[in-house]
């Protein structure tokens, strides 16, 4: 059961809602106009400069997990080594580490502390979890709060503002997307589906703090829905910091069992 729940808060990430139906990706309205040429492209740029560019990314947080009627209150170490690696840890009641992960471009390693399991999958090995179209790379930013610059490569993609906000749709290789983004440039809100598929993923951003210059939200959730799982999780950050140097250890007792 851990490794399941570590591998969906890791696809997951970020402010509880409870509705467990499926949010439509929408275009653009009239009212709010839908912006072209070089105004797409000058957002789009401002947009991707707003991302943090970091090295490397340690955080802690406080977080629920809620699957099915399961609910499980759990402290969850972040570290991110960019473009490279994202290892978790996972440490429930009395501090007792009940499972680590290691996820890289093209593996996921989990280790199942408390069943003294070891599994390592190839990285499309998180489909049976999300959609076929999330990459390294798209993941690395949905934990990091950024705009994936990789879905914003397509040529179906528009930018509308509005008052306090600028939207953002797309579709990307079979996936639909949507970002909502404040003033600041940075996204409170992002959906992900796959285009006439059953799975949807939607991700919440708040409470936006500078920690050494990176606007980082403390508060993330994440719902994810698809046709044999429905996850809710939410983070509460109580420490991050940013470039600084951190380990990764994922050590394989010989006792654990492989499971294939």
């Amino acid at each position: 059961m851990w490794s399941r729940v570590v591998l969906l808060v890791v696809v997951s990430v970020v402010a509880f809602t409870s509705c467990k139906t499926k949010r439509k990706v929408t275009m653009p309205t009239h009212d709010t106009p839908a912006e072209t040429g070089n105004a797409l492209a000058t957002n789009i740029k401002t947009f991707e400069m707003s991302n943090l560019d970091f090295y490397t990314f340690s955080g802690r947080a406080k977080t629920k997990i809620e699957m099915g009627k399961n609910i499980q209150d759990v402290t969850l170490n972040v570290r991110i080594e960019r473009d490279k690696a994202i290892w978790l840890s996972v440490t429930a009641i009395l501090g007792v580490e009940v499972a680590r992960i290691l996820i890289t471009p093209d593996s996921v390693k989990i280790l199942n502390k408390l069943q003294g399991e070891y599994i390592a999958k190839p990285f499309h090995y998180i489909y049976n979890y999300t959609n076929r179209g999330v990459t390294f790379a798209i993941l690395q930013d949905l934990l990091m709060a950024n705009v994936s610059s990789n879905l914003l490569r397509t040529n179906d993609v528009q930018v509308a503002s509005a008052t306090d906000e600028f939207i953002v749709v797309g579709i990307k290789e079979e996936l639909s997307y949507q970002y909502r983004i404040n003033k600041e440039n940075r996204p409170f809100n992002f959906v992900l589906q796959e285009v006439g598929g059953g799975h949807n993923l939607e991700a919440f951003y708040g409470d936006y703090v500078k920690t050494n210059g990176y606007n980082f939200p403390e508060d993330m959730a994440l719902n994810i829905v698809g046709e044999e799982v429905s996850l809710k999780a939410r983070l509460g950050y109580n420490r991050v910091s940013f470039n600084e140097h951190i380990e990764m250890p994922f050590s394989v007792p010989s006792r654990y069992k492989v499971i294939n």
